[in-house]
């Protein structure tokens, strides 16, 4: 699938040298995004969102007996994003550190890899995030890899990790993902 609201080769960058992935609203795509928690593995982290015209509010408890963390993704698309140089979040967090993850079509060891990279939130005040593409770092099931380097032009998902190896509540609001250019 391409993702919406896109052509099939998203490369060309707008004008301001930013372009909105999803701002949570009925203008931009419903990326499909759900959760999952750390119960896949056994763990006891609980976490959920709600959309709202505008916004996410992700919020949850992580338990680090077992694996610790909660996260929202989307759904699978098709994205190219080789003409920019990062994704750009709009967040209003908790204190916490939270992940940025994409994904692309990359494989090790017969099976699909992530990119990860942290980032801290301003308790109760809204920041902008510039994460560089180059700040991504590859990993399989938490284990960091040596390689492959993310490729922008295969994005086909991305998520949202609360996983700072901390027991307690946790909160974060998300009104817009985008790409930026320097």
């Amino acid at each position: 699938m391409t993702y919406p609201g896109t052509s099939s080769d998203a490369s060309t960058a707008s004008t301001s040298g930013v372009e909105t992935l999803t701002d949570f609203t009925a203008a931009t795509a419903n990326l499909g995004w759900y959760v999952q928690n750390d119960s896949v593995m056994g763990g006891l982290s609980q976490g959920s969102f709600m959309q709202d015209d505008g916004m996410v509010l992700f919020t949850g408890v992580t338990n680090t007996n077992g694996g610790g963390f909660s996260s929202i993704r989307t759904e699978p698309f098709e994205l190219n994003l080789s003409n920019y140089d990062g994704i750009r979040l709009q967040v209003n967090g908790d204190g916490r550190r939270f992940s940025w993850q994409l994904q692309t079509n990359a494989i090790w060891r017969g099976n699909r890899i992530s990119y990860w990279t942290d980032f801290e939130t301003t308790t109760d005040e809204w920041i902008t995030v510039d994460i560089s593409f180059s700040q991504f770092k590859p990993r399989f099931r938490g284990m960091r890899l040596d390689g492959p380097e993310l490729n922008r032009a295969q994005l086909i998902s991305m998520g949202l990790y609360i996983y700072d190896k901390q027991d307690g509540p946790f909160k974060i609001q998300l009104s817009n993902v985008s790409a930026y250019s320097e």
